[in-house]
């Protein structure tokens, strides 16, 4: 078989793969097969740490805004706060909630405020459609029937 020259295509390709690979150090930057494998390393690794980045980042805003919670007050949590702005269908994400929590804490502290006053309020409207009073009790209460502990002869 006659040899082929590959001449401009893969000095070419070549200059190209060596472009990427300029700012790598010691023979990563010169020799063209260990550029092509430090190459395909860089992109692995960079398409796993976008993804990675993105945990980072929510991690971060969740650990924020637990911070500035709990700072405020003691038994209140980042997982109550949450839940409870989800049962108030407020629409505000993590990191515009961190974002609050760094940038404005009292801004914060009304929201979480203004959430658990309504939520309080609810729990005693729900606890009073379980715990109302018969008419005789009532009665009791305000001392119109007497209740005597001799027993019948």
């Amino acid at each position: 078989m006659t040899r082929i020259r590959r001449g401009y295509i893969a000095r070419r390709h070549r200059t190209k793969i060596r472009l990427f690979a300029s700012s790598f150090q010691g023979a990563r930057s010169r020799l063209t097969r260990t550029i092509i494998q430090q190459k395909i390393r860089s992109l692995v690794s960079s398409h796993r740490d976008r993804d990675r980045q993105k945990r980072d980042f929510r991690r971060l805003w969740i650990t924020r805004i637990n911070a500035v919670i709990r700072a405020n007050e003691v038994s209140y949590s980042y997982s109550k706060f949450i839940h409870n702005l989800y049962k108030r269908q407020l629409l505000l994400n993590r990191k515009i909630l961190a974002q609050i929590a760094i940038l404005n804490r009292n801004c914060l502290y009304m929201i979480s405020n203004e959430i658990r006053s309504e939520n309080k309020k609810e729990i005693g409207r729900n606890m009073s459609k379980f715990f109302k009073r018969s008419s005789l009790e009532n009665e009791l209460r305000e001392g119109r029937v007497e209740i005597s502990m001799r027993k019948r002869i």
